[in-house]
């Protein structure tokens, strides 16, 4: 039997999910602004905020956000709710990024080295970093939102495998820190923080799209229909295990010849210093102390031999990706990551081999025609992505 109260209350439901999300993605809007972006009429639109204001979801303001019409002010999320310090985290590296209630930047983005040995100790850094900003801030509740390298379960909060970490064992991140803190702590792949960075500060991505990730190793994280996809195992995005040579070296998963033994900043440094060593009289390099920044400048300066070991592993990125992104019919992509730093001739090797896409006619003036690129956000935005994570569970709470 056909239930339009039902209906209907899922219709009102979705409208305020679409308004919150209207509000997160802009920071401020006017009711004359949502009706727009919702083709909602301004009675339907003022119904919905003053029922969000009321809940407390919203709060309204008297400033106005245009100069023609009624003042009617602007809405926004209410600024004196909890903060959240965003990190990307590393066992050699945590970046972090305090925000306010409203996911804006507060204070300064920030960059330490660490070196944790253990996992107690790389805990005990993401702690210091969250005492700091207590100690600033001591009337706040400060959350935690945390990108991790690695797989990672974000329902249970654990870091399953940390590739540059020194130990195997998972790590429970999440329920050991909001013990020892006393705050709400979520989790997530840094591939994932990356996405969700895209996908809420840059209005000129699609509902489906990807990131890429190459620096250490290559991860990815793919959005579908506006939607992070993880995968039933969180491990959606390995596309740095995809096998691009059975006999090639082994990787750290336990298999040979993955992407990223060949294709990684890691691959290249390696092959770097094994090349280095057999040529005692070339090299500006030394072998046992070579750097990402060293390689990527050799390759700016015309080095034939790095520019051939880059050029090789921009075509097997390629390639992994051409297969990748037909199986999906994704043909909107992100690069980010170190790599990134040999520029737009290496992204044009990679675009080679994804570029011929069977289904993209080469008609540019459409919507959907293939868009590879460098992503624009800035360091803070990205790491600020993993903040997010709040925003999407409260979306469908």
């Amino acid at each position: 039997m056909y239930n339009s109260g039902l209906n209907n209350q899922r219709v009102r439901q979705l409208n305020r999910q679409t308004i919150m999300k209207l509000v997160w993605q802009h920071k401020q809007l006017s009711k004359s602004q949502f009706s727009q972006f919702t083709g909602l009429s301004i009675p339907a639109v003022s119904k919905i905020l003053e029922e969000l204001v009321g809940d407390g979801k919203l709060s309204h303001s008297s400033e106005n956000l245009s100069n023609r019409g009624i003042n009617s002010g602007s809405y926004q999320i209410p600024p004196d709710g909890d903060f959240i310090l965003c990190m990307n985290v590393t066992p050699t590296s945590i970046e972090s990024q305090l925000c306010d209630a409203q996911l804006s930047p507060k204070g300064e983005f920030e960059r330490i080295q660490v070196n944790a040995s253990t996992p107690q100790a790389l805990l005990a850094a993401i702690e210091n970093i969250w005492r700091n900003q207590r100690k600033t801030w001591p009337k706040k509740t400060i959350n935690l939102a945390l990108g991790i390298h690695g797989q990672v379960n974000p329902v249970t909060g654990v870091s399953q495998t940390m590739p540059q970490a020194p130990w195997r064992e998972p790590v429970e991140i999440k329920y050991l820190l909001e013990e020892k803190l006393g705050v709400t702590v979520r989790v997530d792949n840094d591939c994932v923080m990356l996405a969700l960075a895209e996908k809420w500060q840059n209005p000129a991505n699609r509902q489906d799209f990807c990131v890429i990730n190459v620096d250490y190793g290559i991860g990815s994280s793919f959005v579908i229909n506006g939607q992070i996809y993880r995968g039933s195992l969180y491990g959606s995005g390995q596309i740095g295990h995809t096998i691009v040579n059975p006999d090639g070296m082994a990787c750290d998963c336990g298999r040979y010849g993955c992407l990223e033994t060949v294709a990684s900043l890691t691959a290249l440094k390696k092959q770097a210093r094994i090349w280095l060593k057999s040529q005692p009289d070339a090299p500006k390099l030394n072998p046992d102390s070579v750097t990402s920044t060293q390689l990527i400048n050799a390759w700016h300066e015309g080095d034939e031999q790095v520019r051939r070991w880059v050029d090789s592993a921009a075509n097997a990125i390629g390639l992994s990706l051409y297969n990748f992104l037909n199986i999906l019919n994704i043909n909107q992509i992100w690069f980010y990551g170190r790599s990134c730093g040999f520029g737009d001739s290496w992204l044009a090797t990679i675009n080679r081999q994804i570029g011929f896409n069977p289904f993209d006619h080469g008609d540019t003036l459409k919507m959907n025609a293939t868009q590879i690129d460098f992503g624009q956000l800035t360091r803070a935005q990205q790491v600020m992505g993993i903040g997010y994570l709040y925003v999407e569970e409260a979306l469908t709470g």
